[in-house]
């Protein structure tokens, strides 16, 4: 069964490597997709692919109270998934306003317009990220751990998932947070992040270059598994067990920065290239692990691709992308 066919669905975030893969997703299950887009850049997937002409556009961006509402409203929209945020840790620390404004303020924006709108919208997914709890020594995480972001980045994820279990506790709003560690996938035109730097170094024939020690654990979760979660969360939120509770979204093991890094050198086929090793890295957590077993029993999610399947994938889709530039 199809619970997406006709469903109005509003997407912050869109033109993000996440955000456009949902939106293809929903497109092709038949649903009615609002994005609310702040700049075009011809380069996201959203748009280089055709898929934003599918979509209707209402321009404008987080901070602005009035078109975060405007769209709710004027689309009469019923499913909301907000992926919308600041996401780089390094320009996070450069420019915290910027990434406090985008991601406190426009996540209490987002959610007030629900409120304000709550005989319209029936279910919301708030993306968030194992950022969330900040740095602990006790892991694998999981979700009754306190969120205790330190570092510019982290708190704005931590703010962000405890304005939204406000707004579901107090007003009862339909919400629900999705925690997901590092996530990858084709659609990442982000250089600086491990998997799409690594392989465009390699494709040029370059070794890359990490900037920590290649010590730092994180979980890598394949971009159309992070879709499958934030779908299988939505469906669970309105009435479902999924409401007012946040969910892990990972793997169940994590990896080092320079395991990820040859794995990833391996599937390009250029694992005869030694990665540049700077230990540079500031203001990172240093071992990041999620547990997963609560989005296992309670939604029944599993991820569907193993890291070498979903290396496999990206590179091919880096490989076209690059070949039609």
């Amino acid at each position: 069964m199809n619970n997406w066919n006709k469903r109005r669905v509003f997407v912050t975030g869109a033109t993000g490597i996440v955000g456009s893969w949902l939106c293809r997703r929903l497109l092709d299950d038949g649903a009615y997709v609002v994005v609310l887009v702040r700049d075009f850049d011809p380069q996201s997937d959203l748009m280089r692919s055709g898929l934003v002409q599918r979509c209707n556009v209402v321009q404008g961006a987080l901070e602005d109270y009035g078109a975060v509402e405007r769209a709710i409203a004027g689309h009469d929209i019923d499913s909301v998934f907000h992926l919308g945020a600041q996401t780089i840790v390094g320009t996070a620390l450069r420019s915290p306003l910027a990434t406090f404004e985008s991601n406190i303020r426009g996540s209490y924006h987002l959610l007030e317009a629900c409120r304000v709108q709550r005989g319209l919208v029936q279910r919301v997914v708030v993306a968030s990220s194992d950022k969330a709890y900040g740095e602990s020594d006790v892991l694998p995480y999981v979700e009754d751990m306190p969120l205790q972001g330190r570092h510019p980045y982290d708190v704005s994820k931590s703010c962000t998932d405890l304005l939204a279990l406000t707004y579901a506790n107090t007003y009862e709003v339909p919400v629900s947070v999705a925690r997901c560690g590092n996530i990858y996938g084709g659609g990442d035109l982000n250089w600086s992040r491990i998997v799409p730097g690594t392989i465009l170094s390699a494709l040029e024939g370059k070794r890359p270059v990490l900037r920590s020690d290649g010590s730092y654990t994180r979980d890598y979760i394949y971009v159309e598994d992070v879709v499958d979660a934030y779908i299988c969360l939505a469906e669970a939120t309105a009435d479902g067990p999924a409401r007012g509770q946040a969910f892990n979204f990972g793997p169940g093991r994590g990896i080092d920065v320079l395991g990820i890094t040859n794995a990833t050198l391996r599937a390009v086929g250029r694992d005869d290239l030694e990665p540049i090793i700077l230990n540079e890295a500031k203001a990172e957590i240093r071992h990041q692990v999620l547990d997963s077993t609560k989005a296992r029993t309670k939604l029944g999610w599993t991820p569907r691709f193993t890291l070498e399947e979903g290396l496999r994938r990206t590179v091919l889709w880096y490989q076209d992308f690059l070949a039609a530039r």
